[in-house]
C-alpha cells in the first residue's frame, strides 16, 4: 500500500457539523428511542470497527453486554487518532466522541467504503449515553477519555504503554431518553452473524455478562465466514429443500464497484432476495436489486430458448417465474452511496445497476454453461412457476371478483365496524367462532370489527401460490381487509389503497395451539402481506393467562412473575391460600372480562409485530414451517415465550 493510503491521523479527520440537537430530538438521529434505536447504538460502534476491517486493519470485534446493560465494542484496528486537531484546536479522538459527523470516512483516501446508514456515527452514541469510555491503543501507547452526556469529563490522557493496536468504547445508554433500556442478546447476535458474513474473514464475538450458563462461563458467540455470502445463502436455505446442489457464488470489482451475490434454487415458492450496500441492509432494495433481477431473468430466459426447453413447454414466462424459489444475497461496497424510498434504504445511484447486472450476467452464464443438468433443473422450476403463475391469477381473479369495498363481497363471518375511516379501525383475527362470538359481544361495534378464523389456517410455506388463493380462510382475510394483489409494475404487489383497517390484530388462545396458529398467521403475513408489517399495522393481542383472587380482591396476571407478585403480596407467599383461574382459551372468559383485558384500548398490551432482520426472519420462517422437526423443536424449547411475536 502507498503512504497516502497507510497514513491516518488528525489531518484526516474532517469536521462537517455539530452535535448540538442529538439529546433533543434522538429519533431524527436513530430512528426511535425505543427498543429498535437502543440497539441501533451498538451498530453505531461496531460500524466504525467494520470499516478498520474494510479498509485492511482489523480482524477481531469483541461485543460485550455488561451486567448493567452497558456496552462494550473493542477492535484491533489502528485505533482512533489522537494527536491534535488543527482546525478544532482540540485531540483528534475528542472531535471524534463529541462532533456529529467527524471522522476518517469523509475522507476518501483514508476510507473507500464505510458504513452506517445515516454517519451519526460514535457521538450520537456519545450523546446517547449517561456515560461513555473512550480506550485508545496506538503507538506503544494507551489512552483514555470519559464524557458523560456527550461531554468530555477531561482532555485526552495517556494512561500506560501498550503492545497491541485498536480502540475500545464501553457506553451506557440513557435512560431518561430510552423507553427501553434492556438489551436483547438475540437481537445484537443477528445483526453482528450478518456482518460476519458480509464481511468473509472477520471474527465479531458477543458476550452476554448477565447469563452464567455454567460457573464462569457466560453466553457467547463468535462468528466467523471465510466464504463470506456463500454461506449466508447456505445458512438461509438450511431449512429447505434444494434444487441444485450448489450455491452460484460472485464476487468481483473489475467493473469499477466490488459486487459480491450468491443465490440457489430450492423446491420453495417464495422468492427471498436480501440486499445490502456498505453492510446496510437495504430493505426497499434499489438499482442493485434492479440490475441482479435483469441479469437472472435475461440470461436464464436466453439459456432456455437456446435449448429450446419454452418452445416445448409451449408456456409464456416472466421475470418473476424466474425467481420463484429463489434464494440470493446482493452486496455491493459503494463509494458515495445514494440512498432514496421511505426508511432511506433504497439505493438510488444508477451506475450500480449496470454494474451488477454485467457482473451477475456473466457469472451465471457461465455455471449455467458449466452444469447443464443444474441449469435444466432451473429452467423446469422457472416453467413450473408460470403455470403456477396463470393459476393462481385465476385464483386471484375468484378473491378479487367482488369489491369489498361495495360490502357485498365482505365474508359472512365478518362483524364489522360502523366507523368508515381506517386510521381508526381495528380487525381482530379471531381464532375459533365460540372465541370470536365473546369478542363480538364484547368490542366496540364503532371501531372494532371480528373475523373469527375456523382452526388452523394454511401453512402457505409450503403450498402453491394458487392454493394459498383458493384457502376459504385466507380468502376471508384478503376481502376483509380490502387489499387486493397485483398493480401496474408488480403483478405480485400488495395493492393497499383500499385497506380497511390501520391494526390488525391476531387474537388467540394462549396455548401452545394458539401459538402455532399465532405463527401460520404471521407466516402468511410475511410471506403475502410483508407491507403490512413495515408499515406497522400487524398486532398480536396479549391475553391475561391468570385471574388471582385473594377475599375481595382479583387482579388480571400476564406472566408467572405478576402471580407470584400478587401471592407475595396478599397471602404472604403461601399460594394455597390464593384462588388462581388459568385462562386457556378465549372463550372461558365473559364478554366483559375480554374487553377489559384484552381488547380496551385504554387497558390493553398490544405486540406490534416488527421485521428486525429480514434474513433472520426468513430463515425462521422458514424452519418454523418446514418440513425438518428438530431445529423447530429446539427454536420453540428455547424460545417459548415470545417466538410468535418476535418477528
Amino acid at each position: 500500500m502507498s503512504e497516502e493510503n497507510t497514513s491516518y491521523s488528525a489531518k484526516n479527520i474532517q469536521v462537517l457539523e455539530g452535535l448540538e440537537a442529538v439529546r433533543k430530538r434522538p429519533a431524527m438521529y436513530i430512528g426511535d428511542i425505543s427498543e429498535r434505536g437502543l440497539h441501533h447504538l451498538v451498530y453505531e460502534v461496531v460500524d466504525n470497527s467494520i470499516d478498520e476491517a474494510l479498509a485492511g486493519y482489523c480482524k477481531n470485534i469483541l461485543v460485550d453486554i455488561w451486567e448493567d446493560n452497558s456496552i462494550s465494542v473493542e477492535d484491533d484496528g489502528r485505533g482512533i487518532p489522537v494527536d491534535f486537531h488543527e482546525k478544532e484546536k482540540k485531540s483528534a479522538l475528542e472531535v471524534v466522541m463529541t462532533v456529529l459527523h467527524a471522522g476518517g470516512k469523509f475522507d476518501k483516501g483514508t476510507y473507500k467504503v464505510s458504513g452506517g446508514l445515516h454517519g451519526v456515527g460514535v457521538s450520537c452514541v456519545n450523546a446517547l449515553s449517561t456515560k461513555l469510555v473512550a480506550e485508545v491503543c496506538r503507538g506503544g501507547k494507551r489512552y483514555i477519555q470519559e464524557y458523560a452526556c456527550g461531554k468530555p469529563l477531561y482532555a485526552v490522557k495517556e494512561v500506560g504503554t501498550a503492545d497491541k493496536t485498536g480502540t475500545k468504547v464501553t457506553f451506557h445508554p440513557d435512560g431518561s431518553i430510552f423507553t427501553e433500556t434492556v438489551y436483547k442478546y438475540d437481537i445484537l447476535a443477528n445483526r453482528l452473524r450478518d456482518l460476519a458474513y458480509l464481511n468473509a474473514g472477520i471474527s465479531i464475538t458477543l458476550t452476554d455478562h448477565r447469563e452464567e450458563v455454567e460457573e464462569g462461563k457466560f453466553r457467547a458467540d463468535t462468528f466467523h465466514s471465510e466464504r463470506g455470502l456463500g454461506e449466508f445463502v447456505e445458512y438461509l436455505d438450511s431449512t429447505r429443500e434444494h434444487l441444485i446442489p450448489d450455491v452460484i457464488h460472485i464476487n468481483t470489482d473489475k467493473y469499477g464497484t466490488p459486487v459480491e451475490v450468491a443465490m440457489t434454487y430450492n423446491t420453495s415458492y417464495n422468492e427471498n432476495i436480501h440486499s445490502y450496500v456498505n453492510n446496510i441492509n437495504t430493505i426497499e432494495g434499489g438499482t442493485h436489486v434492479t440490475g441482479f433481477r435483469m441479469a437472472l431473468t435475461r440470461t436464464l430466459k436466453k439459456y432456455a430458448e437456446d435449448s429450446k426447453m419454452l418452445e416445448k413447454a409451449k408456456v409464456d414466462i416472466n421475470g418473476d417465474d424466474f425467481r420463484e424459489g429463489l434464494t440470493a444475497v446482493i452486496s455491493v461496497k459503494v463509494a458515495e452511496p445514494q440512498f432514496e424510498g421511505q426508511t432511506k434504504t433504497k439505493l438510488g445511484n444508477d451506475d450500480v445497476s449496470g454494474i451488477v447486472q454485467q457482473a451477475v450476467g456473466e457469472a451465471l452464464s457461465n455455471y449455467l454453461e458449466e452444469h447443464p443438468k443444474e441449469a435444466r433443473a432451473i429452467v423446469d422450476k422457472v416453467i413450473l412457476a408460470a403455470r403456477a403463475r396463470i393459476a393462481a391469477r385465476k385464483a386471484r381473479d375468484l378473491v378479487q371478483r367482488k369489491s369489498p369495498m361495495g360490502g357485498a363481497g365482505l365474508p359472512g363471518k365478518l362483524a364489522d365496524c360502523s366507523d368508515k375511516n381506517p386510521e381508526n379501525c381495528e380487525l381482530f383475527l379471531v381464532e375459533g367462532d365460540s372465541a370470536g362470538g365473546t369478542a363480538k359481544q364484547g368490542r366496540n361495534r364503532t371501531t372494532q370489527a371480528i373475523l373469527p378464523l375456523r382452526g388452523k389456517i394454511l401453512n402457505v410455506e409450503k403450498a402453491m401460490p394458487h392454493k394459498v388463493l383458493e384457502s376459504e380462510e385466507i380468502k376471508n382475510i384478503y376481502t376483509a381487509l380490502g387489499v387486493t394483489i397485483g398493480t401496474a409494475d408488480d403483478a405480485k404487489a400488495l395493492n393497499t389503497e383500499k385497506l380497511r383497517y390501520h391494526k390488525i390484530i391476531i387474537m388467540t388462545d394462549a396455548d401452545v395451539d394458539g401459538s402455532h396458529i399465532d405463527t401460520l398467521i404471521l407466516t402468511f403475513f410475511f410471506r403475502h402481506m410483508r407491507e403490512l408489517i413495515e408499515k406497522g399495522y400487524v398486532y398480536i393481542a396479549a391475553p391475561p393467562l391468570y385471574l388471582c383472587k385473594k377475599g375481595n380482591v382479583e387482579e388480571y396476571c400476564w406472566t408467572d412473575q405478576q402471580k407470584q407478585a400478587f401471592i407475595d403480596k396478599y397471602a404472604s407467599g403461601n399460594e394455597n391460600s390464593v384462588n388462581i383461574q388459568r385462562y386457556k382459551g378465549l372463550g372461558e372468559m365473559s364478554a366483559e372480562q375480554l374487553w377489559s383485558t384484552t381488547m380496551n384500548p385504554e387497558n390493553r398490551t398490544l405486540r406490534q409485530v416488527a421485521i428486525e432482520n429480514g434474513a433472520q426472519a426468513d430463515y425462521t420462517f422458514s424452519m418454523l414451517m418446514g418440513d425438518d422437526v428438530a431445529p423447530r423443536r429446539q427454536f420453540i424449547e428455547e424460545n417459548a415465550t415470545y417466538a410468535t411475536i418476535d418477528a
